[in-house]
């Protein structure tokens, strides 16, 4: 089994799908988490909710850290395997990126550039490490008082730049997941000519909350900043 998961290309998109779809599933609670710091930027308790609390919650706590290991190694994992298909795909097909079984002029782009976008987002997420997991978790982890929450994404997104930096972040990643969601699907079966269309409209969905979520953040407490 190990061998079929490394060494043959199915095997490798396998992986490449269910480390993807772990990763969706992260990206849509850290983004309603994101949602919760909105709220209480205006002064209100949805439900009850801090996003200070729930930070506190989730910082050193033996199951946060279980979940950042896993998610680090989900990361490492799906890097790795992007390489090895990308290269693997070029040195097949020349240029043709992924092999799919239907082909749309919309997805093209985001098919044929899945590398790139994946760089972006990968820098994306070291700046984001930087911006604020070293100034709350790490920070914890080594024995001093974290940064407060709600104001750390106040002052990051304070500043402009941070705002066009995450926002080119955002994009890349709406354009990751608008391939990357339904060809998931696709890798297990599903893509074909009834499927391929639902598919397609359920990875614009995902893609776009996903996009809107976190943009809501940024331009939230960027305009706030400006009152």
């Amino acid at each position: 089994m190990s061998c079929f998961l490394s060494n043959s290309s199915l095997g490798r998109k396998l992986v490449m799908s269910v480390s993807g779809c772990f990763l969706v599933l992260f990206i849509l609670f850290h983004m309603s988490m994101n949602l919760v710091a909105i709220a209480n930027a205006w002064g209100n308790h949805p439900f009850g909710l801090n996003y200070d609390a729930i930070c506190e919650f989730l910082g050193t706590n033996w199951y946060a850290l279980a979940g950042t290991l896993v998610l680090a190694f989900g990361v490492v994992v799906h890097i790795v395997y992007a390489f090895i298909l990308t290269f693997q795909n070029r040195r097949a097909r020349g240029n043709v990126r992924y092999e799919v079984t239907v082909t749309e002029k919309g997805v093209d782009w985001a098919s044929k550039n899945m590398l790139v976008l994946g760089i972006v987002i990968v820098l994306g997420l070291a700046l984001h490490l930087f911006n604020f997991w070293s100034k709350m978790q790490l920070v914890e982890l080594l024995g001093h008082e974290p940064e407060n929450g709600v104001e750390l994404i106040r002052e990051t997104f304070s500043n402009w730049i941070y705002v066009v930096l995450y926002l080119v972040w955002f994009a890349a990643l709406w354009f990751h997941l608008t391939h990357g969601v339904w060809s998931m699907f696709q890798t297990v079966g599903w893509g074909n000519d009834i499927w391929y269309p639902r598919l397609k409209c359920i990875a614009n969905i995902v893609a776009t909350l996903v996009f809107l979520g976190f943009a809501a953040v940024v331009v939230t407490f960027f305009v706030l900043s400006l009152v």
